[in-house]
């Protein structure tokens, strides 16, 4: 009899669609691979879904909070359930960018300067010297990102309006320069890393995440050898340092601009990476030579309990 595996997907995040997106392409894939496969669209009465459907594993295609953050992978504990991706404490820990950030450090992964602010003290005197970046402290794919150019006189006037919707606390970094690239990690093994260029726009955005022709991956990027392997040893470092498991991917800044300071720096670690089909970790597995089918089989394979 074949595997039965629950794949979570959907949820009441603000990435909602996005992870029903990456829940349906794993599904089909699981289901040509020889899985028997159930799609849930998860809700709040996830553990009694669970329960009834008694499933041998759950690939979970969730995405922000209640998904990534640990609450989903805590359920999946108490119901005896293995699953895939980070466990409680890597997924808690990784979605909370600025502690994240200082685990990152103290395992000798640079990361931009920043500091946790109230938005409304944000929204009345900028935090930083522009140029600078604010951004919600536990949110996914670009959500609430604000880049302060430099020069700029007032600090974002959104952050202290009615339309936030990211919480109170917002993170300030240093807005470093250059070029966007992103690296996974399967495992034990960093992939190959890509650079990401917006096809429009000036920065990688929700848009340019998500839109077909929304962004232009160059894979292998095109960085010099010893940029290339030390992108790929901070991916790991930094997967392992958060204590992830299965699937990671750290996203970068390289600013090598004309006069610039040579910073290669890690923004964050997902552990729940987008899996549709202008993702990015699936872009990087057939790069490595495993088809789509291959890797969520992989995940599956590789869920277990206590992660």
């Amino acid at each position: 009899m074949s595997q039965h595996v629950a794949v979570l997907m959907g949820g009441w995040s603000s990435e909602r669609e996005i992870s029903l997106k990456s829940g349906r392409a794993c599904a089909r894939a699981l289901e040509g691979e020889g899985f028997r496969v159930t799609p849930v669209d998860v809700g709040p009465d996830i553990a009694t879904v669970l329960t009834a459907l008694k499933p041998d594993a759950a690939l979970n295609a969730l995405h922000g909070p209640a998904g990534e953050d640990g609450t989903i992978q805590g359920l999946l504990e108490i119901l005896r359930i293995p699953y895939t991706h980070s466990g409680v404490l890597a997924s808690a820990l990784a979605m909370h960018k600025e502690r994240a950030k200082i685990v990152m450090r103290a395992a000798g992964v640079a990361v931009p300067e920043g500091r946790i602010v109230n938005r409304h003290d944000a929204a009345k005197s900028h935090p930083l010297t522009p140029p600078y970046v604010v951004k919600p402290v536990a949110e996914g794919s670009s959500m609430g990102v604000i880049i302060v150019r430099d020069g700029r006189s007032h600090p974002p006037q959104i952050l202290g309006s009615d339309e936030w919707v990211y919480g109170d606390e917002v993170l300030a970094e240093t807005y470093v320069a250059g070029r966007e690239l992103t690296c996974a990690v399967m495992g034990d093994r960093a992939l190959g890393v890509i650079e990401i260029k917006p096809a429009s726009g000036e920065w990688y955005d929700f848009d340019a995440k998500y839109a077909a022709g929304g962004s232009i991956h160059v894979l292998p990027a095109d960085l010099k050898p010893n940029v290339y392997q030390r992108v790929q040893e901070l991916s790991l470092t930094a997967h392992q340092a958060l204590g992830c498991r299965g699937i990671s991917r750290a996203d970068l800044r390289f600013d090598d601009t004309p006069g610039g300071t040579g910073a290669l720096v890690v923004l964050e670690v997902n552990t729940q990476p987008g899996m549709t089909e202008t993702s990015l970790v699936p872009e990087m597995a057939a790069h490595a030579g495993l088809s789509f089918g291959e890797l969520v089989r992989w995940m599956v394979e590789d869920a277990t309990l206590g992660r």
